[in-house]
């Protein structure tokens, strides 16, 4: 499939027909860690599968497509994605930063700080990071919209004034898919994915995703990748291609659904406070009465109370003590990421049993 066809179509054919040898409908799932070579001095394109495996580059060649860039690389998670991208860049690098962003990805960068490999300057707003792009800034890192504040950021904005400063823009895209936004056509120089959460979308694979269209940054992410090998296995790439068939279909049911909820959640005398950026499935909120939290999580029965974010069941966390735990708790207060912040992830369920649920444990 080409970047000619409509998204929905390029979804559905993933791995369609890349079988010539048997016209298999379902892409195959190459288990060979080796390929014999026809003869000395040739090669099929495939040698060692660290470097390159069919399956895998069956399901680069659709997420390159559906983020309307050139190149795709699948990894073995989201934050290995975020490193395999940020090691391309030379010891010292400057980065501005969103501040409101997975704790995962803060443990990252707070370690690279102390070891010297990179230096963060973190900002709150889209006017504060636009304000803090100098001259000698290398690298400007955007989720958006955030986690969980669900700050949305103009990445068009952001990149216009980051490569007149000669920076490289770097955006994170898992909460809203290539369905709600496509960073490359908007600027960004690099984007990365947790595909364990909408790509894949079962919550049954851990995989990640790197993709550019600036063939001199493909070219150190592929070396890097071939060198460390931090890969996406066959199987994984094959249940992470079969999961994009619905990503549209899911990520559109998911939406709706939160809009529902929101909408509960608004007129709830239990809740002060309702973040949702207006699509996607992820919403966060803060109670009235932060000692409850408890009651309400136990209290739960259609959300499931654990980690991870974008499957077609819905989850409700508490990033204080689960997916943020690693940001100090004065840092994490001092940009509204307080302790009676809960956030869901909602699926493909009913809304109405979704809402029941929560009206259920809201009035407890």
């Amino acid at each position: 499939m080409t970047q000619d066809y409509q998204l929905e179509t390029i979804l559905a054919h993933a791995g369609i027909n890349s079988d010539e040898a048997t016209g298999a409908l379902a892409s195959p799932i190459h288990f060979s860690t080796t390929y014999q070579h026809p003869e000395f001095g040739q090669s099929t394109g495939f040698d060692y599968t660290r470097t390159k495996n069919p399956t895998r580059a069956t399901v680069e060649k659709t997420l390159a497509a559906i983020e309307k860039a050139d190149y795709a690389i699948a990894t073995s998670s989201g934050m290995s994605a975020i490193v395999l991208a940020f090691e391309i860049f030379p010891v010292g690098s400057k980065v501005v930063a969103a501040r409101d962003l997975y704790g995962g990805s803060f443990r990252w960068f707070n370690d690279k700080e102390k070891e010297g490999r990179f230096f963060f300057e973190y900002t709150n707003t889209e006017d504060e990071m636009i304000a803090a792009i100098a001259e000698d800034t290398d690298i400007v890192y955007i989720e958006t919209p955030t986690n969980p504040l669900m700050i949305e950021f103009d990445i068009e904005k952001v990149a216009q004034t980051a490569h007149e400063k000669g920076a490289v823009v770097i955006v994170d895209n898992t909460f809203y898919s290539p369905i709600y936004q496509t960073p490359i056509t908007q600027g960004a120089d690099i984007v990365v994915h947790s595909a364990t959460k909408y790509l894949s979308g079962h919550n049954d694979v851990l995989a990640g995703v790197v993709v550019t269209s600036n063939p001199e940054f493909y070219d150190k992410l592929y070396y890097n990748l071939n060198t460390t090998g931090p890969n996406l296995s066959p199987f994984d790439s094959y249940m992470l291609m079969r999961g994009l068939k619905t990503l549209k279909l899911r990520m559109e049911a998911s939406t709706a659904n939160a809009k529902e909820v929101v909408a509960f959640l608004e007129k709830s005398p239990a809740v002060k406070e309702v973040l949702y950026p207006g699509k996607g499935g992820m919403i966060s909120f803060k109670v009235a009465n932060q000692d409850k939290i408890p009651t309400i999580i136990n209290t739960l029965k259609v959300f499931t109370f654990a980690e991870s974010l974008g499957g077609v069941e819905s989850l409700i966390t508490y990033p204080a003590t689960q997916t943020h735990a690693d940001i100090p708790s004065e840092v994490r207060a001092s940009y509204g990421l307080t302790d009676d912040l809960l956030r869901l992830s909602i699926g493909i369920e009913a809304a109405e049993d979704l809402i029941a649920d929560l009206e259920n444990a809201l009035s407890l």
